[in-house]
């Protein structure tokens, strides 16, 4: 009997051991590195796209059809600023690293959204002029217990996950030379982090970097396209790069900046870079005797040890239309005619939907999943595109489906394997192309070779219509297999955020007109939505602490479209926010956004047309890209049709002589004269005072005209559909 009660005694200790090996386990803090990634715990969001191979889905179901219309808000957090939020939140055991404007960093606490930390980097306010598409930034890299991320003015800098301390700081670029930003995520692995960086659009040479991830030390670089041969070249791929090109193109810069997709294959041991537009986009003026102009436009398969060259596959060879390769790069695994293919689901820009065999770069398929006319299909002999008539704008102006926004742009995709479906952020846009007569190549200025502006539209009211009209945006479920829709949902508005699939058999998504949504990921039903008082674009995630699932996303609105489309709204746009939702969450109602002041414009300075149609031409040229079409602003940078009487008096001190630099508002005297800015002023102050006309109409007329300018701009549209 003793020795019984001895071996029970012993069995209870051995049962009690393992529990609290178990327990013991569940408190260990995770750590960050090239295995935890590849593992993919459901419960943290450990990577940009999740995992390497960035599917966004997530295997939590707690949530899911049966129950999300009890979804709610468990909490907010406000950041210091009211611009665009792009980035994709990192999760770990409970705490919740994100980026906001200006690249300042936030640790939450992803359970009630305390601040545990914040970093500023302390961005110089004047370098936003150098970013092409507002001061955003799409996320942190963790790694090691470290938060990594890079900088509006091209600094990459590590920090202490736990402190928030400054660990290393590094600049990836001398802007001297060239005029780059970062705002993509990096990635990291193999104790190595991978980042590229922005700035085609201003006369830019393209590149990605490696960095050793505990020093920050630079490992090796990778340059996109070919410099100046009397120079040298860096490499084979370079020397081979340049036999594609003509003209002096180095002068240009060439662009193929690596601004966003960086995905590491821990199957493969590759590292594939998304390669962007040309500069200037018009290939006429950067390469005038032809060429495909490699590595623009192209997926780059690399050794992510030495950054050597292994394969690419160029999407858009002779890039002109601002088709970028840097959209999410999606890997997974397919039957491609009775045989299991490694493969790279790609959904770029010019609208098609690629599979390519990511052993070798091998174009397995290309689909258009958006209305396109720049080609008619790809040959899969050669791997090129069929390019339509309507394609090079060499001589006359064309219409171009899809436009300079892309199919579908920087927002995320996501794919769930319960459905075998991709989730794409569609844009179904057009166009038109029109080459510069007199090129001329400006430093930190725009330099694309085209007319950024379209036709003009006076009223206030019919632009807005127009704008929602012209340019659609949508829900589109995709079959890789097929290379079919499964289904779409249109959205009122384009720009709209990227997507999170999950377990629960729901597909996730924020749109530009303010909402968060959630749909059946097999059929599109909408099943739960949540006002969020401004545009959505960034893509959710979705994570468990104490056994309780989360989903949360960044509501602002912003960005290229978000600044340049000139959506106005009668209210002032709120602090950007981090918005988390649970089952049965009690959080307060966001407060409602506060009404817009409008000042009294002063009176026209001139009706000459020929002085105002200069003048608008300066604004597109100088202003547009932050102050909107037309003059019209989203309210996050201010409208200067609205701008109080001390602005209009002191027009040429801020817009020549930068008094206001400090605060983001560059002067130009170093490209515009008195006389420029005479005309450019006259041109805001014409729109001021349409807008204020507008307003002053009784409101039974402003009806009509609503009703008749609707009905007119659907007219539109549906022509516009048809080209």
């Amino acid at each position: 009997m003793l020795k019984l009660r001895r071996n029970i005694v012993s069995v209870i200790f051995v049962i009690a051991a393992i529990f609290h090996s178990v327990f013991a386990l569940a408190d260990v803090p995770t750590t960050v590195n090239t295995e935890s990634i590849i593992a993919n715990s459901p419960n943290n969001w450990l990577s940009y796209g999740k995992d390497y191979k960035e599917q966004r889905y997530s295997e939590l179901d707690k949530i899911n059809v049966g129950n999300v219309a009890d979804l709610s808000l468990a909490w907010s957090f406000d950041t210091d600023f009211n611009r665009g939020l792009e980035a994709t939140p990192i999760v770990i055991d409970g705490v919740l690293y994100v980026t906001g404007n200006w690249s300042v960093v936030y640790a939450l606490d992803a359970r009630s959204g305390e601040l545990l930390w914040k970093y500023d980097p302390k961005v110089p306010k004047e370098w936003a002029k150098m970013a092409c598409c507002d001061v955003v930034n799409r996320g942190v890299a963790a790694y090691e217990g470290k938060i990594i991320f890079g900088t509006l003015d091209a600094r990459l800098i590590a920090l202490d996950s736990v402190s928030g301390e400054k660990v290393w700081e590094v600049p990836t670029a001398d802007l001297t030379a060239y005029p780059y930003t970062i705002t993509g995520a990096p990635r990291v692995a193999k104790g190595k982090v991978f980042i590229g960086n922005g700035g085609a659009e201003y006369g830019a040479r393209g590149y990605v970097s490696a960095y050793d991830v505990n020093t920050g030390e630079q490992l090796w670089r990778f340059y996109t396209v070919p410099g100046n041969p009397a120079d040298g070249f860096e490499n084979d791929a370079m020397k081979a790069a340049a036999k594609t090109w003509t003209g002096k193109w180095w002068e240009y810069g060439g662009g193929g900046t690596v601004w966003d997709s960086i995905v590491y294959d821990d199957e493969l041991d590759q590292l594939y870079i998304g390669v962007g537009n040309g500069s200037p986009w018009n290939a006429k003026v950067r390469s005038p005797e032809g060429g495909d102009n490699l590595y623009l436009s192209s997926i780059v398969a690399l050794n992510p040890d030495s950054g050597e060259y292994i394969w690419h596959y160029q999407e858009t060879p002779a890039e002109s239309w601002d088709y970028t390769a840097t959209q999410h790069i999606m890997l997974a695994d397919m039957d491609v005619k009775g045989e299991q293919r490694k493969v790279i689901w790609h959904a770029p820009k010019n609208g098609f939907f690629f599979v390519l065999d990511r052993i070798s770069g091998k174009l397995l398929s290309a689909e258009p999943f958006v209305d396109v006319n720049w080609a008619s299909h790809y040959d899969l002999e050669t791997g090129r595109p069929v390019e339509t008539e309507n394609a090079r704008y060499l001589d006359d102006p064309k219409m171009v489906r899809p436009s300079s926004m892309g199919a579908h742009n920087w927002q995320a995709m996501a794919y769930s394997p319960q459905t075998g479906f991709v989730y794409i952020p569609v844009i179904n846009s057009i166009f038109e192309y029109k080459a510069v007569d007199d090129y001329l190549h400006q430093w930190g200025q725009w330099n694309l070779g085209v007319y950024i502006q379209q036709q003009a539209v006076a009223d206030p009211i019919l632009s807005q219509l127009l704008t929602s009209k012209i340019t659609q945006g949508s829900l589109l479920a995709w079959d890789p297999v097929k290379q079919q829709a499964a289904w779409e949902v249109p959205h009122k508005l384009t720009w709209n955020g990227g997507l999170l699939a999950t377990a629960g058999g729901l597909v996730f998504q924020g749109s530009a007109e303010g909402e968060v949504l959630a749909f059946r990921a097999d059929n599109g039903e909408k099943l739960w939505s949540f006002e969020a008082n401004t545009g959505v674009m960034a893509p959710p995630v979705t994570y468990t602490v104490d056994g309780e699932q989360y989903v949360t996303i960044l509501a602002g609105w912003g960005g290229a479209f978000g600044l340049i489309a000139g959506l106005e709204k009668e209210v002032s746009p709120p602090p950007s926010r981090v918005l988390t939702f649970k089952l049965g969450g009690s959080a307060p109602a966001l407060p409602e956004n506060p009404l817009k002041q409008m000042h009294e414009p002063p009176a026209r300075l001139t009706e000459d047309k020929d002085v105002l149609e200069k003048g608008r031409n300066l604004y597109y040229a100088y202003c547009s890209a932050c102050h909107g079409t037309e003059a019209i602003s989203n309210g996050a940078i201010p409208d200067l049709r609205h701008l109080p009487k001390a602005f209009h008096d002191n027009f040429n001190a801020i817009v020549l002589d930068g008094v206001m630099k400090k605060a983001g508002m560059v002067g130009f005297a170093d490209v515009l004269s008195e006389e420029d800015a005479f005309m450019l002023h006259a041109f805001i102050l014409e729109q001021a005072n349409i807008d204020k006309e507008s307003r002053a109409q009784s409101s039974w007329l402003i009806t009509i005209k609503e009703w008749f300018y609707g009905i007119l701009a659907k007219l539109i549209g549906f022509a516009v559909s048809l080209s």
